[in-house]
């Protein structure tokens, strides 16, 4: 869940810091005062596009960052996270946004710099915002299946990857068809190409390890004079005219004499006979490795040439000789593809037409589950848009292009969310409904059923609850209160009902101080919320009969929560 969220110069915000508690928070306050200014923060936060409009007035940037919490260890976050090598621990991750007074967007995931596209990678998987105005995913015909398939649960999961492994090795196989039945001109042109490079790597006669042997011998045929100062300092120092090992076999001769007097003298003299003897075999393999050192310099010009030829070869097939190699036995696996081209089409032929056989099988199997959950998530929708008052809605899930049964990604369903909000009316796509009240309620009835699903950490309405009174302003009260059991929301209102449910009431009001105007938010206290329900119910004077109003949807607003 959303946890903190620090808001600094931006819009008419002067510097904001919020905490956000589980549950549903509400957000009030007079028109202008910067609710959907919070909002649009966190739209930006979670990748939305900036504008330079943001940055407050006189100010030089704007900032951003929220704190969310991560309950449990499957949230699709981690996945996210690994795939861009963001490491997230303690169960919580930072998302920053800053927007510079130039235009420019500068955005970090745990601090660490990031692009607005994997930004919003993040942000899709934290934070779902709908608002009259916001086209969700929802919205969008493409991703209903992916809704269905949520729905589903695991045994979808296993089903569709199941499926989809059969379906990448499909179509590999089929861009290898394609690769190899390409036109004649261009099959001899890349057999040309082909061949040129087996000969040239082939005459090369490249050795595994062969760079990096050639590499340690120039180097020691490069600081030859070197090396040999080093051995030949050290093997006089042992066995020269300093006599390093005569003086140790000196020493050992004296400790003899009292070895058998005193036990500590008898310990060390045995380390230092080991010592003694370690040192000479030392000795013995420096002088005969001077023995044959040799300082040829014919063999070091072969070697560079050697090296240059390599090199070459390197810029061209890989950055080592190994990788120059296994290139080798691609291009001649190749170049027998290519000149037994026909057999090996046929071959493929045959291996593309069984795995689509199989594929089918297992697109068949998703068929089927879709159509059994599609069932059941008919009835689910209908029963929330009666909760809602839209008993007369009449919800529909259409399986277009099945029929054809051609494969794709998904599987070969194209799945539709259809409406009809009237008796009567053909079934319409979501996108097509006019009213923004039954948009609204047909919103909070899918997200009612799919918030549990999606694994969104925060769910955010922003006046979702326009065009609406009475028994339906009621309805969406409850409705939203049914989310926030599955995820955190945070709800902009003015609907009094909604208010009433909340767990935290935050209230948002616009002030000036030194001619500049800046947003201030306070959370409620029992008494402060009394009077803001009442403001929101008589809209200008408090009154008594207000406040009594405003204690009794608390008191129906408690017994409803409790009941669920």
């Amino acid at each position: 869940m959303l946890t903190e969220l620090s808001i600094k110069n931006f819009a008419i915000i002067e510097e904001l810091s919020l905490s956000f508690q589980e549950g549903l928070t509400v957000l009030t306050g007079e028109t202008g005062a910067g609710k959907s200014i919070i909002i649009d923060a966190i739209q930006l936060l979670a990748g939305a596009r900036g504008s330079v409009d943001f940055v407050r007035h006189e100010s030089n940037k704007a900032e951003i960052e929220g704190l969310f919490f991560i309950d449990h260890k499957k949230h699709p976050i981690y996945q996210v996270g690994k795939a861009y090598g963001i490491e997230i621990s303690d169960e919580q991750i930072v998302l920053q946004r800053t927007i510079t007074a130039s235009g420019k967007s500068i955005c970090r995931v745990n601090s660490k710099l990031v692009t607005l596209a994997i930004l919003r990678e993040f942000g899709k998987t934290l934070i779902d915002i709908h608002s009259q105005h916001e086209t969700q995913s929802l919205m969008d015909n493409e991703q209903h299946i992916d809704f269905l398939d949520l729905y589903l649960g695991d045994a979808m999961k296993e089903a569709k990857k199941d499926y989809q492994d059969i379906y990448y090795r499909l179509e590999n196989l089929k861009k290898k068809y394609r690769s190899l039945n390409d036109n004649e001109q261009e099959m001899a042109q890349r057999l040309d190409l082909l061949q040129f490079q087996q000969q040239e790597l082939t005459e090369a006669q490249l050795v595994p390890q062969e760079d990096t042997d050639l590499e340690e011998e120039r180097n020691q045929l490069a600081n030859y004079e070197k090396i040999h100062k080093s051995l030949s300092d050290a093997y006089f120092s042992l066995y020269g005219e300093q006599h390093g090992l005569d003086l140790i076999s000196q020493a050992q001769i004296s400790l003899q004499d009292s070895a058998d007097l005193d036990p500590f003298i008898a310990e060390k003299l045995d380390s230092m006979s080991n010592h003694y003897y370690m040192l000479e075999e030392i000795t013995y393999d420096i002088r005969n490795y001077l023995d044959q050192l040799q300082y040829n310099p014919e063999r070091l010009n072969e070697i560079e040439q050697r090296m240059d030829e390599l090199n070459r070869l390197k810029r061209k097939y890989g950055p080592t000789v190994e990788e120059m190699l296994d290139y080798l036995g691609r291009v001649e696996e190749e170049i027998e593809q290519i000149t037994n081209r026909e057999s090996h089409l046929n071959t493929l032929v045959t291996e593309i037409d069984e795995l689509e056989k199989d594929a089918l099988l297992e697109a068949d199997q998703l068929h089927h589950l879709r159509k059994q959950a599609a069932e059941q998530l008919t009835h689910d929708i209908h029963m929330e848009l009666k909760d809602l008052y839209l008993e007369k809605t009449t919800f529909s899930i259409d399986f277009e292009d099945s029929a054809q049964r051609k494969l794709k990604l998904n599987g070969y369903d194209k799945i539709l969310f259809r409406i009809s909000t009237n008796v009567g009316e053909p079934l319409k796509d979501l996108t097509k409904i006019a009213s923004g009240g039954e948009l609204s309620r047909i919103m909070l009835a899918l997200k009612k059923i799919f918030s549990k699903h999606q694994g969104i950490t925060s769910v955010i309405f922003d006046e979702v609850d326009t065009g609406v009174s009475g028994r339906v302003a009621q309805a969406i009260a409850e409705k939203i209160h049914e989310i926030s059991l599955e995820s955190q929301v945070l709800c902009i209102t003015h609907l009094p009902q909604v208010a009433a449910m909340a767990d935290t009431h935050k209230f948002i009001q616009k002030k000036e101080k030194s001619n500049r105007t800046f947003t201030s938010v306070i959370e409620l206290n029992d008494k402060e919320l009394i009077e803001e329900l009442s403001r929101m119910i008589t809209g200008t004077k408090l009154t008594d009969t207000a406040k009594e109003h405003a204690k009794e949807m608390l008191v129906l607003a408690g017994r409803f929560k409790k009941s669920n």
